[in-house]
């Protein structure tokens, strides 16, 4: 296995960037291939993580957008200055490596760039996702909100970190 390189999505990627959000969940909605193309086309950052095939993926968006998402909705009416993950989801085989590491500092980094105040995400908290949780609390997450999602399905924590 090749070290990890982060690098943009393309089309070719888009059934591997659905089989892998889809072992994931709960964590994540489940995701059919068009729907996953529109996210990407969305995103104003759409990377990959290679280790000689796709083993993950980040998507993040900027305010401004006609999206349905409950979550990206919420931080939308409480701020204009803010880089919003959609999802990260890692293969197994990748965790603990520092991989969300990185591509979280390139979320950063085009905060910064763009001039916004933060970056914001949300966990499931029920059903639980403390591996998650524990992570963005390294990375300077704090939680800003709780909210219920897909008609009280999910429960969710609102996270916000200071862009530096």
């Amino acid at each position: 296995m090749s070290a990890p390189v982060i690098r943009p999505i393309s089309a070719d990627d888009l059934a591997a960037l659905v089989a892998i959000n889809d072992a994931a969940h709960p964590a994540v909605p489940i995701t059919g291939v068009d729907e996953m193309r529109a996210l990407v086309a969305e995103s104003a950052i759409a990377v990959a993580v290679d280790d000689g095939e796709v083993a993950g993926f980040l998507l993040a968006m900027e305010p401004g957008l006609d999206y349905a998402s409950e979550n990206y909705r919420w931080f939308a009416e409480r701020s204009d200055s803010f880089l919003y993950v959609d999802r990260i989801v890692l293969d197994e085989r990748l965790r603990g490596q520092g991989v969300g590491r990185r591509l979280y500092e390139a979320v950063f980094d085009r905060a910064r760039l763009a001039g916004f105040g933060e970056v914001d995400c949300e966990v499931n908290v029920d059903p639980p996702n403390p591996g998650s949780l524990a992570f963005h609390a390294r990375m300077g997450f704090e939680e800003v909100g709780r909210q219920s999602t897909k008609g009280g399905e999910f429960v969710v924590s609102l996270l916000a970190a200071p862009v530096d």
